[in-house]
């Protein structure tokens, strides 16, 4: 039988190392970028003046940066509806195989071991223009496909990316969140005679809800941040800025453009739109989900 202790400071022992790794990492450093959001400061800090609001109205008066929020947006809706509907329907699919199932599991899985850059790298070979598989199959078809100098192609071939690196997970959560519903329940909507379709959407769907609610939040966490090392090394944020995200336009300012309170001020703003959608998403979305 499991024992339990009401001594708090041991229990506080056990919970330090975490906690001192959330305020290095976390805390200190998302304090630090609003502090700095606040202030004109040279790349080297050797200058700082206090600039109010400034920064953050210079931001939404730069047409770039509007531009970067619309392509955040853009990307991370893209990436959850392709990333959740053909996880669920891989996972549908392969629960339904017999023997070959682990082989198709296998198969699925690996592409999330691969980093997104290196995953950038492989599509960036698949996508270059005159040496790539996927270029010469377009030019064969007569598609003009040149995705460094198409801002739209440049943008699809980031979503596709970054989609197929995010595959697995939501394949893996769906996949098994499917093993886990009581074959009872299909068995009993079987003999009541209702077709495939209705099991799904009336008894099958419901119950993914609570994994639906949580692919949802990582998949747009996914989406605003994991994204940079594709763009970075498929297009560098071009052509004419259209695969330029918030959390790349903050590296692009910051670590580039040498302007550290405007980098810290569009942080301090994505931090800000993530708290937000999360909230959100609990708010309204989480009265629809369905616990067992």
């Amino acid at each position: 039988m499991a024992k339990f202790t009401n001594n708090k400071k041991l229990a506080f022992i056990f919970i330090a190392p975490q906690l001192l790794i959330t305020f290095l990492f976390f805390i200190w450093p998302a304090a630090t970028a609003l502090i700095q959001s606040f202030y004109f400061e040279d790349a080297f800090g050797l200058y700082k003046r206090f600039a109010g609001l400034t920064n953050f109205i210079d931001l939404f008066r730069d047409p770039s940066f509007i531009k970067a929020l619309s392509v955040t947006f853009i990307i991370a809706i893209s990436v959850t509806f392709l990333t959740m509907s053909l996880g669920l329907l891989l996972a549908v699919l392969v629960k339904n195989r017999g023997k070959s199932q682990g082989v198709y599991k296998s198969l699925l899985l690996w592409p999330y071991a691969v980093a997104p850059a290196v995953a950038a790298i492989l599509w960036r070979f698949l996508c270059q223009p005159s040496l790539g598989w996927l270029a010469n199959a377009a030019a064969w078809a007569g598609f003009d496909f040149n995705y460094l100098t198409h801002p739209q192609q440049a943008l699809a071939v980031v979503i596709l990316t970054a989609s197929w690196q995010q595959l697995s997970y939501n394949f893996l959560f769906f996949f098994a969140a499917l093993k886990a519903i009581p074959p009872v329940l299909i068995d009993a909507a079987i003999i009541d005679g209702a077709s495939a379709w209705r099991r799904f959407w009336q008894i099958i769907f419901p119950l993914l809800s609570p994994i639906s609610f949580f692919l949802l939040i990582m998949n747009l966490i996914y989406s605003f941040f994991d994204t940079f090392g594709v763009i970075d090394v498929l297009t560098n944020g071009g052509p004419a800025n259209s695969t330029t995200t918030l959390i790349y336009k903050v590296y692009k300012d910051g670590f580039i453009g040498m302007d550290p309170g405007s980098s810290a001020a569009q942080s301090a703003i994505l931090m800000l739109l993530i708290i937000m959608l999360t909230l959100l998403q609990f708010r309204y979305l989480e009265k629809k989900v369905h616990y067992a």
